[in-house]
């Protein structure tokens, strides 16, 4: 495949038919797809689906069994060494220096570089990050949210032209996640790419477009809206008493894919409207359940989606 020079094209990523296989079991399965420069794309799916292997390949990261592609213009397996000068990745663990302070690390990183006046490079990341103040405390002492802001300063200061993040809000309160997406997209405004795996519905659906993966096997991608759509769900919203054993009682009857509580109510859903309308008939009859048609969530989307999944590892 011939590598287009990075500036020649808006397609950061294009790979086609990648496949990986750990210790005799396929990972990823025959996955092909493309990511446009400026992008936040979101790869959602179960523990274990496949998610990490599949980015790690996208960038060169990885070498796949079979399958080719570009990646900032460069060949995913020719071309690895130079990907990775352009990349920043940021774990979910915490992987700087806990001893050093948040000044000593961001300088420890722009040294590592080679980014020219390393302490007025972490000087002005420090300002850009809000961490003014806390220049001098060790890293070991932060909080998760905080940390969370050091370790995203630290991956993106010598300028990639692509971001990886292997989910970097576990564990960090709500605030903090708010004001890290924030700075995602600003940087993304900025025309930096991102790859971002995450289990959290609210996450999926800040990003511009988003990937399922199960167990290997890319099943939908697109934007949120494009996701839900193609899903062809017919959902119900039901309230009432009992709900408890409603679940129960359509758990696995025909046309019922997907039986989940949200809060107070019960979501039920299902791809083949005629079959779900014909089940739910006798409930909807009975004065204890209000039944409500609803536009499914991007959350019932993967729910039914990891229902119907085969887990390759079982």
């Amino acid at each position: 495949m011939t590598a287009l020079p990075p500036s020649a094209s808006d397609i950061v990523i294009d790979v086609k038919g990648l496949t990986r296989s750990f210790g005799g079991r396929e990972v990823v399965h025959d996955l092909s797809m493309q990511v446009k420069r400026g992008t936040i794309y979101g790869f959602l799916g179960p523990n274990g689906s496949g998610k990490t292997t599949t980015i790690r390949m996208l960038c060169g990261l990885l070498t796949p069994d079979s399958g080719e592609g570009t990646c900032l213009g460069y060949d995913i397996r020719r071309d690895a060494d130079k990907i990775k000068r352009q990349v920043g990745y940021m774990t979910q663990r915490f992987s700087l220096y806990q001893d050093l302070s948040v000044r000593e690390n961001l300088e420890f990183v722009a040294r590592l570089y080679g980014v020219p006046d390393a302490r007025g490079t972490a000087r002005e990341m420090i300002r850009r990050l809000g961490l003014n103040g806390r220049e001098e405390q060790l890293a070991g002492e932060l909080s998760g949210g905080w940390k969370q802001r050091l370790a995203l300063g630290a991956c993106t200061l010598p300028n990639p032209q692509l971001l990886l993040l292997d989910e970097p809000t576990a564990g960090v309160d709500p605030k903090a996640r708010r004001d890290f997406w924030n700075e995602i997209h600003a940087l993304a405004a900025a025309g930096l790419t991102v790859l971002v795996s995450t289990h959290y519905m609210d996450e999926a659906e800040r990003c511009h477009e988003i990937a399922y993966i199960a167990y290997g096997h890319l099943l939908a991608h697109g934007t949120v809206d494009e996701v839900i759509a193609k899903s062809a769900l017919t959902t119900y919203t039901v309230t009432g008493d009992d709900l408890h054993k409603l679940q129960d009682e359509l758990t696995g009857k025909p046309g019922i894919d997907m039986v989940a509580p949200f809060g107070t109510s019960l979501h039920v859903s299902g791809r083949d409207r005629e079959a779900l309308e014909s089940t739910i008939a006798p409930y909807r009859a009975d004065p204890r359940w209000h039944w409500q048609q609803s536009e499914p969530s991007l959350e019932d989307v993967f729910i039914e989606l990891m229902t119907r999944s085969k887990d390759n590892f079982q």
